[in-house]
Order: C-alpha cells, then structure tokens, then sequence
C-alpha cells in the first residue's frame, strides 16, 4: 500500500507544480550560490538545523559573496538587487533622509520590517522621514550602520513574524548573522565614480533673455574610496575573536537641470551682464558627500560546563553633506551684500551611531538557555552650511547649528527552547521566551539665530523669512525628552505532525507602556508531497507599535501673513493645538497576513513560489499640512493665537496589498568551462488604500481639510513598482569569475495635487556586470559596472521642474546617479 501510494503522491505533486509554474504571473529569485540552498536557517524558525528550502516559510539567504559583488558597498542598495521584494529609492533634496535612507519590503512602510543582528532586535534611527518620499512619516532601521565586512549571510524571511519577534515584523524580518570566524581574514580596497550623461527638458527662455538654454550634461563625479577588513581571532581555548572595520569617502553627485531663470535684479532696465556667465547648474541633486568610519567587533568563547558567552560591538561616525534648492541672487531669501550670486545652502548632519550585545547561553537538563542584554543609541545631528537668517540681515551667520535628536533602546531576553517525545513524527520543539525594553527619544534645539526672527523687514514691508534658510533650528519649545517600556512573552511550538506535514504556532502578548497591550499570534504549515514538490502557508495577526519619533518629533517655523506671524508647526499628537484638530493619542498599526505557497525541487535547481495577502488597519502617516484660512480662524477661535496650522501623526489609514514571489535558483554545468549558476527574480505587488483617516473637528469646517491627499495615497498605491524582475548569472573558472545582472523595474506614479500634475515614470532595465581574476590564491582583482547603459528615470516636463534643480523625480525606485564603474582589490589573510 505504501509503495503504490508514493507514485501517487509524486504525481499530484508535479500536477500541483504544473499549476504553479504555468499560473505564476512573476517570479522572484534570490542572489545565491546553489550550496546556499542547503545553508541553515535560524530566521521563522526556532528548530535547529532547518534549511532555507524545509521551512514553512519563505527565507531568502544573500551570501558575504553576493554582498562583497556589488559596486556601491552598502547594505542596502546589496540586498536591493538582490531581492525583487525590496526596494532603495535613494532620494535628494529632502533633508536627513539624504543621509539617512530607508528600504522597504513587499511595498510597504521601512518600519513595517524588523531588523535583526544575530537575532537579537537592532536599534532604529532617530530620523523620522517628514518628506515626500517614500517611507514619509516612518523611522527605520539605517542599514548601512553595519559594515558588509562582519556579515557571514543575511536571512530576510518573507512573512510577517510578529508572534514569534514582536513589533515591526509586518512585511518580514532582516535578520544580519555575523561572522564568527577564528581564523582567517580579508581586506578589501575599492574606488569607483560615476562617468555618466544625462538628459533633461528645460523650459522657455525669459523674454529677452541673454543666454542660452542647455538639455544635457556630463559628469564624472561621486567619487568614492573604501577600504574595508575582516580579522578572525581565536579567543581562549575554543573562542573565537572577529574584528572588522571599514573607511568610506565619498563625493557628492550632481543630477541638477538647467537653471534658466532670471538669476540677478535687473540692472537700468536690463539683464545683468553676469547672467551669460553664471553656472546654471546650480544645483547637487543627487547622492550626498560622505566620510563613514565603522567599526564592528563580535566574540565568542566556551565556559565550563557547555556554556558560552558571546557578543559584539559597534560603532560608527558618518558626516555627511547635502542640499537643498539653489537661492538665485535676486531672490527675498538672499541678501545680496552676502552672496553676491546666490547660494546653495548645504545641510551637513553628524551621525554617531552605537550598539553593544552581550549574552550567556547554556543548558540545564534538555533545555537550551540564552539570555541578553543589548543597548543601541543613534544620534543625528545637523549644521546648516553656506546658508543665512535673512531675517537677521547682513549680521546674519552663515553656518548654524540647528540641533538634533537621538533614539536610544536596552532590550533583555531570556529564551528557552528544547524538544519532547510527544508522539508525533518528529519531536515537539518548544520555544518560550521573554523581553524587556526601553527606548527613548531626546530632541534637543539649536542654537537661537538658527530659528528666531532678527526683524528685518523686506522692501515690500513684509517680514523676512526667520530661521536658516533651507533648515531652521529646532526651537526651546520643540525640544523634548521621553521615555517607554514594553514587555513581552511568546511561545513558539514547531514539529512534523506526520512524515510529511510539518506545523508551527506561536503566541505572542506585549504591553508597552504608552499605549497599552498587543496579542499577536502565527500558525504555519508545509505538506511534502513529495521530495520534489511541497506547500507551505501561514495566517497570522501581527503589529506595529508607535514609535517614540512618531510621537515625539516637532518642529516650528514661522510664516507671516499679512505681516503677521504664525506659527507653522508638526506637533506631536499630544499638542493641545493638534487635540483641538482631532489628533488622539497612537494607537499600534494592526496586521492580518495570509500566505500560501510552494516548494518545487527539479535536479538540482529550486523554484518556490509564494503569493501573500496583507491586511493593514490603522496604519500611522504623517498628515497634510493644514494651514487653509478656515482651520487658522479655528484655532484662533480656540484660543491658539498666532499657531498657523501644521501637521501631526495620525492612525486611520487601512491598506490592502498583495502579491506574489518565486524564488528560483538553477546551478548549470559546463563540462570545462566552469560553474555556472543561473537566477531569475520577479515579484508583484498591488497595494490598495482601503480607508483614510477624517477628524469631527475639520469635517466640521468649509470646506474640510483633507488629512491624507491624493499624493500620499497615490504614493502608497502606485509610488512603488508593481512589478520588479531580475536575472542574474555567475561564472568562475580557474582564476576566472563573471557575474552579469539585470533588473527591471516596473512603471511608478510620481503623484501630483491633481491629475494633470501626475507624472508616471517608465519602466526602465539596467545592467550590472562585474569580472574577476585571481592573480594568486589570496590576491584578486574586480572591474565592473553599475547601470552599465547609463539609465535613467524619466525626465520631468519644465512645468514640474521649474527651478530646474530637480529633473529626476525622488520615486524613481533605482535613484538617478547613472553609470558607477569601479574596482577592486582583495587580499585574502
């Protein structure tokens, strides 16, 4: 009976695969050498010894080679042409988020993902996105805090996760493994720079005009140096010891337009003679400067009696420096007797970014323990360069410091796990555990001439604009300092209920200090038809919890109208002017996810295949600016004098997305000509906006404010590709190696006010391809480039470029830097 049942089995598997394969409509891979196929994963798992293709749900796996591969060496522009699933827009002009940049899973918030290091939960950036990119509103993980060089692999698992790590784990989990070698080592020095043309559209010449008008440019630009390392150490009797540390220097691009405009006052009636001579590429629009120095150290060593101390440390200083839109001579923020010709006021933030980790794990009978406790603290600084106070007048400064804020997070865990005889097919892995956490968030103001009104009045008899040009100081009244709690308890039970259904359920309860409890919970399966062919799906609830930026961030600025000040300000939720526009306290964004899918193994090759459904209630954004007259009359009325209006963070927008990943590797043998391996990639993903958030209080008014507008709806729906496919080859022989990568990126909307300022961006490919030659077993040599056919998003038509400082839109998902080609040297220790 059993033989005659397995030819049965095995044909209901390739019958089942059949329909995956020829109703799949994308198809997602993942950067991997086919031995990874095979590696072990602890990420959705708490069962030692699963590999990336038993689980029961998907885990991608990107190697220290896929990282080491690439030419621009971050973090996260690796991962993104490694995973169809995330994106890295890289966007300019938009203030810290130039510096600081997030990434996004599944076309989700960068917040909706948890980012792991060796399990354990890292600390966020103290940014918030306050912008119009994407990610607005969000404050993320900075990925690019941790050096390639300590990385041994990073697990990203496609499924939310909340049940089984807590908060965040909406779109999936990033989890960072480091390496834990004894001996051995690396160091790696690389330049490469952007030789690149561009074209762009520019508008009409002013009438008259004494210069000519320019639609392309070249440049050799964003230079940029890095010099990297990994020591292994053995520590002790058994330990071991890994030191890493890595150097980035790196010069600004510029992707500006042409500036046509009228650039000086007029001189006897006429154009100044200096507008034939002027740079009219006046702007840098593109990747900031930077000088990046990080450090990262992880250790291990056995004790007596089985038990094992580990942890590692890191830090890092990035100085970075980027700008906003040019200020033309004749402008009212300019003062003429200090920038003779304008200027561009450069935004320069210091980060410093700082985590420890340090654990013990050991047994007591069957059960396997770990405890932890780890501290991370970033912190952002800004000094507003080559800028003024207009306000102030002639007197006024040109640099400022303009403040900052920092975020810091003490987590402890405790976990436990071991497994039963409980008459299954396998043994019952149990898994229990607790956590304690404290975060806090510090905003701290600038110093007074970065934000106060100095009086000066313009020719018009209007007040000048006070503050920084491009970025005012963070004022007394901003400053804040706070601080929460969370606690949490899971349980996670894993174990094949038969030879060929594996299952999992987890449970999960938190309560956070602020806002109260979360009870989250995950069931997980996976059948084995066959060795060939298995499926796999999971249905859960899951959560974001407020962060401490969300609800703490302000900022004020002051408008006059009328030759009356009003405060211009994003409060917190907490603000009696944004109570008195409806605001309530955050509440936790709350997640159901559904998935299904397959596991199907031809030869040596693999393809899985994974649809997802998410469900988002009371997603926390970022809302409107509300400065209509109605709602100033309002809060007039209310008693907030001289308070303008502004924006807050708010719950109430419902989402719905969903899509569909394959996941294929195929290994090819080329008799003598080496090893080939072969990847496609694709994924789909739709997001529909359900509900948006309304107050009783602006509803109230005539006509009502709108709290999310059509931009940042149309952002969430079509400001992410629905559509992204990549195909990937690499070859080695003998001294030899070739890898040759394409991505396509689907069309995206750059949203506008209203329909006709809609702006829909192309779908465009870009090519990757990199050779490499061993001159010795140590000593390697790489070339290649990034974007090798110079793409680049679609260019703005003039009327939605009109400063010319910005052809390119920010929601380009592949940025507008153009071709990067480089080298680099390894020295194997």
């Amino acid at each position: 009976m059993q033989r005659n049942a397995i030819p049965n089995k095995r044909s209901m598997a390739l019958a089942i695969a059949a329909v995956f394969i020829t109703g799949a409509t994308s198809v997602t891979t993942v950067q991997a050498q086919q031995d990874e196929a095979v590696t072990v994963v602890v990420t959705g798992t708490r069962v030692a010894n699963r590999t990336a293709t038993d689980t029961a749900a998907p885990v991608d796996i990107i190697s220290a080679e896929t990282l080491k591969n690439t030419g621009v060496s971050e973090v996260s522009q690796a991962l993104s042409v490694s995973l169809p699933s995330m994106n890295f827009p890289r966007p300019g002009l938009s203030d810290g988020t130039d510096t600081v940049r997030p990434a996004s899973l599944r076309g989700l918030a960068p917040d909706q993902s948890l980012v792991l290091v060796n399990s354990k939960r890292r600390h966020s950036s103290s940014l918030v996105n306050t912008n119009q990119t994407i990610g607005r509103g969000s404050s993320s993980v900075d990925l690019n805090t941790i050096p390639s060089a300590i990385i041994k692999n990073i697990e990203v698992l496609r499924d939310g996760a909340s049940a089984q790590y807590g908060s965040d784990a909406i779109a999936g989990v990033v989890n960072l493994r480091l390496r834990t070698d004894k001996t051995g080592g690396e160091v790696t020095a690389s330049y490469g720079e952007r030789r690149t043309e561009y074209d762009f559209i520019a508008g009409a010449l002013p009438a008259g005009a004494t210069w000519d008008a320019k639609t392309s440019r070249k440049r050799h630009d964003g230079g940029t140096a890095n010099i990297s390392g990994w020591k292994g150490l053995e520590l002790g009797e058994g330990g071991y010891l890994v030191i890493a540390a890595e150097y980035k220097d790196q010069d600004h691009t510029e992707r500006s337009g042409y500036d046509i405009r009228q650039q000086y006052p007029l001189v006897s009636g006429g154009f100044d003679p200096r507008e034939k001579t002027i740079n009219r590429f006046n702007a840098w629009y593109g990747e900031p400067e930077l000088q990046q120095s990080t450090v990262f150290v992880n250790a291990g060593i056995p004790l007596a009696g089985g038990a094992k101390l580990y942890g590692w440390t890191s830090y890092q200083r990035r100085e970075a420096t980027s700008a906003g839109f040019f200020r033309r001579a004749l402008q009212d923020q300019n003062i003429i007797s200090i920038y003779p010709d304008g200027f561009l006021p450069l935004i320069a933030p210091d980060v410093n970014d700082f985590a420890a980790t340090g654990g013990v794990t050991w047994t007591v009978g069957e059960w396997d323990f770990d405890a932890s406790l780890g501290y991370g603290k970033n912190r952002m600084e800004y000094t507003i360069k080559n800028t003024l106070n207009r306000s102030i007048g002639p007197a006024s400064k040109t640099e400022f410091d303009a403040g900052g804020y920092w975020y810091d997070q003490l987590v402890a865990n405790l976990s436990a796990v071991r497994s039963f005889e409980a008459g299954l097919a396998s043994p019952l892995n149990v898994a229990v555990g607790a956590e304690a956490r404290r975060e806090g968030y510090n905003l701290f103001a600038g110093e007074p001439d970065s934000w106060r009104y100095g009086g000066q009045v313009l020719a018009n008899g209007t007040p000048a604009a006070p503050g920084a040009q491009v970025f005012p100081g963070f004022r007394p009244a901003d400053a804040s300092k706070t601080h929460r709690t969370a606690v949490s308890a899971y349980v996670d039970l894993e174990a094949n209920l038969s030879k060929n259904f594996l299952g999992s359920v987890a449970i999960r309860g938190e309560h956070y200090s602020d806002f109260g409890n979360s009870l989250s919970g995950k069931l997980a399966g996976r059948y084995d038809f066959a060795p060939e062919f298995a499926l796999r799906g999971s249905v859960q609830n899951g959560f974001r919890a407020p962060s401490l930026q969300q609800q703490n961030f302000t900022t004020t600025s002051t408008n006059f109208i009328n030759g009356v000040p009003f405060e211009i300000t994003t409060f917190k939720p907490s603000a009696p002017a944004a109570i008195a526009l409806g605001a309530k306290p955050l509440d936790a964004e709350k997640s159901v996810n559904f998935s299904l899918g397959s596991v199907i193994k031809a030869g040596k090759g693999t393809i899985t295949v994974d649809a997802f459904h998410i469900k988002i209630k009371d997603r926390i954004v970022l809302s409107e600016n509300l400065t209509a007259a109605n709602v100033r009359d309002y809060l007039t009325k209310q008693g907030f004098i001289g308070v303008g209006g502004g924006r807050f963070f708010i719950n109430g927008v419902d989402t719905t997305t969903k899509g569909v990943d394959v996941v294929s590797s195929w290994p090819i043998n080329t008799g003598g000509y080496g090893k080939l391996d072969f990847t496609l990639a694709a994924n789909y993903t739709k997001t529909d906006v359900d509900k948006v958030p309304t107050t009783a209080q602006l509803s109230a008014l005539s006509p009502a404010p709108v709290l999310f507008d059509r931009i940042n709806v149309l952002t969430f729906t079509d400001g992410t590709p629905k559509t992204k496919f990549i195909a990937s080859s690499t070859w080695s022989n003998g001294p030899f190696g070739l890898t040759a990568r394409a991505t396509r990126y689907g069309k995206v909307l750059a949203p506008g006010t209203t329909a006709a300022l809609d702006f829909w961006l192309g779908a465009k490919t870009l090519v990757d391809l990199e050779g490499r030659y061993a001159f010795t077993k140590k000593l390697s040599l790489a070339v290649g480039a990034d974007n090798l056919f110079d793409q680049y998003p679609d260019a703005f038509p003039a009327s939605l470029n009109t400063t010319g400082n910005a052809p390119f839109s920010n929601y380009s998902p592949f940025g507008r830097s153009g071709r990067y080609v480089y080298a680099r040297l390894n020295y194997t220790l």
